[in-house]
């Protein structure tokens, strides 16, 4: 087992899953560049490179390994960087991690292996392998509806005791189910992977969210999270309110990340251009979007 690491800085507060930008099938590196300075500026305290929202699995591995590095140059050391390093192969999540931890990101993030559908025992000695071989702050991924399987919060609780750079869990199953039970067991820190449940899960105890809709509007749900863990209660009911409704939106469009992907190109931060099998929205949602925008005065590019 590696020595017991901590995080450089703590896991917690406002995380953004960084869209990855596309220009004529290749990966924008000067938009992706301005995306992240845009998130700092917002006061986000951590990015998030090459996870679901960032098309990871469209991804080569140069260009994974290319978007960690521009990333990571243009943070600076100004927030954590947490690298998305999970596949559904044991021995490539390793490598993969490696090449994080070698590359300099703060932690990395890893979810549950997909299509396998490995049992509680297979989870369970798929994240020891990773964390017996890398010595980097770990957050495990818990995205069920993408996965196929859910990660027990038995497999939680027993990785964190085993190995103390397991920090952190990111909960994205879709309803606070199971958070109370499992900060009862042990301290993982949870974090939100639902944009329109953070406020709900920092009221049981969550200290954050990885979060989609902060690739648009990064002031707005840096000031949920503040709001929320201040226990200013009116303000972050106000702010959730308008996460939930710009996230209803959002998700007509289809899977993450076709809609913010294409919010983001209807306020001109990047082309709207998918790798396949994602496509962009049909007219007709494009159009119920940019209205949404609108309403929630998000600046929009041009005409639309």
């Amino acid at each position: 087992m590696p020595p017991a690491v901590s995080a450089k800085r703590p896991l917690r507060g406002t995380m953004t899953a960084l869209v990855t930008p596309f220009q004529a099938a290749a990966v924008d590196y000067a938009r992706l560049e301005a995306i992240v300075e845009r998130q700092i500026a917002a006061g986000v305290d951590w990015v998030v490179p090459c996870g679901t929202t960032g098309e990871s699995p469209t991804l080569s591995a140069e260009e994974r390994a290319r978007v960690l590095e521009a990333v990571m140059q243009q943070a600076a050391g100004r927030c954590g960087v947490l690298a998305g390093t999970g596949s559904n192969s044991t021995a490539d999540t390793i490598r993969r991690t490696q090449q994080a931890r070698d590359l300099g990101a703060d932690a990395a993030m890893l979810v549950a292996p997909y299509y396998n559908r490995p049992s509680p025992a297979g989870l369970l000695r798929h994240f020891a392998a990773v964390a017996e071989a890398v010595d980097l702050p770990l957050v495990l991924y818990n995205v069920p509806a993408r996965t196929g399987v859910s990660i027990p919060n038995d497999v939680v609780v027993h990785l964190r005791a085993a190995y103390p750079h397991v920090v952190a869990l990111k909960h994205a199953t879709g309803s606070v189910d199971g958070v109370t039970d499992l900060l009862g067991r042990c301290d993982v820190a949870v974090l939100s992977g639902d944009d329109a449940l953070t406020w709900p899960l920092l009221a049981l105890g969550a200290v954050g969210v990885i979060s989609v809709l902060s690739n648009l509007v990064p002031e707005l749900v840096v000031a949920l999270v503040r709001a929320s863990l201040q226990g200013t209660r009116d303000a972050a009911l106000s702010y959730h309110a308008r996460v939930h409704e710009l996230m209803a939106g959002l998700g007509a469009c289809g899977p993450n990340p076709v809609g913010i992907k294409t919010a983001m190109a209807l306020a001109g931060m990047l082309e709207e251009e998918f790798r396949l099998p994602l496509c962009s929205p049909p007219p007709a949602a494009r159009d119920a979007l940019a209205e949404l925008l609108r309403r929630h005065e998000v600046p929009l590019a041009g005409k639309v």
